[in-house]
């Protein structure tokens, strides 16, 4: 097992299966902050659902299709990053994030971010980070413009959402802009 200082008080760790408790409780911890903004498939509800959405991330990094790692601050699991797709075939992946409210607002999103987002250019090979966004969800979309992202679009009415259909704008950064 692997963790990473992001600061003195938070690491970025592997979220494996067996921790679907902790992952159960930081949603509940952020369930009414986050909704608006993921997929319901990654909102799980009780504990088989929470290792559901764990071994799937489980199954696409065995794959090499994806992953998800936990934020944990003062040893507590409040937030993570994750890769939604990762193709080293095309040099495409895409990565997102999520916290809980009481972490917010001292960049462990965007620190944790730029680590795997790092790894997937420099080790991988990846050529374009996309990240894909509400284009309501404006903590998100800072997160993107810290990372040095560019706005590559908007898709217009794309996705139901719980108030009509959402707007979803695409963020990217490409490998000779990040390492430049």
């Amino acid at each position: 097992m692997f963790a990473i200082a992001l600061t003195p008080d938070a690491e970025l760790r592997p979220l494996d299966p067996w921790r679907a408790e902790e992952f159960l409780a930081n949603l509940d911890r952020c369930r009414k902050h986050i909704a608006p903004w993921v997929s319901p498939s990654f909102v799980a509800t009780d504990p088989a659902s929470a290792r559901r959405v764990l071994q799937n991330y489980a199954d696409r990094w065995a794959r090499d299709g994806g992953g998800i790692w936990g934020i944990w601050l003062d040893g507590t699991l409040v937030g993570g990053v994750l890769f939604v797709s990762f193709d080293v075939t095309t040099g495409v992946c895409e990565a997102g994030c999520w916290l809980e409210p009481g972490a917010e607002g001292r960049g462990l999103a965007t620190l944790a971010a730029r680590r795997i987002i790092d790894w997937a250019i420099r080790e991988r090979g990846i050529h374009r980070v996309e990240w894909h966004t509400n284009a309501a969800n404006a903590p998100s979309i800072a997160v993107a413009r810290r990372l040095g992202m560019r706005r590559d679009g908007t898709l217009r009415q794309v996705l139901p959402g719980p108030g009509g259909r959402i707007d979803l704008e695409i963020w990217s950064v490409l490998a000779p802009e990040w390492t430049a």
